[in-house]
């Protein structure tokens, strides 16, 4: 079983940026990509960004040049660095390990 925990949200002043944790701690199987999502209240979770093992990493259009997504360590654990942060990029933000190990979330919240 594998344990997925985020760390690093909080309020941000649009233009702003924030650094978002993810460690990925348990019994692996496989060695997996990591990957971040998020979801705006009342909106359906999307995919940010992903980092599989020594492959390029891949972004949602919405945040390609803002956002830069870390190769994952060998502790399992990879950050998402987010730069120029706008109101509408508040949400939760959810790591995955693999296909179906999540995280609980962390709130970004930025302000305009």
């Amino acid at each position: 079983q594998v344990q997925v925990m985020e760390s690093g949200g909080g309020l941000v002043q649009a233009g702003g940026s924030l650094t978002l944790s993810c460690v990925a701690s348990g019994r692996f199987r496989t060695r997996d990509g990591m990957a971040w999502y998020r979801q705006a209240p009342g909106r359906a979770r999307e995919w940010v960004a992903t980092r599989t093992r020594g492959g390029v990493p891949a972004y949602t259009d919405s945040v390609k040049g803002r956002f830069t997504i870390s190769p994952i360590t060998i502790e399992n654990t990879v950050t998402l660095q987010m730069n120029d942060l706008k109101p509408e990029d508040s949400a939760v933000y959810y790591c995955r390990y693999g296909e179906l190990a999540w995280g609980q979330g962390t709130q970004v919240t930025v302000s305009s």
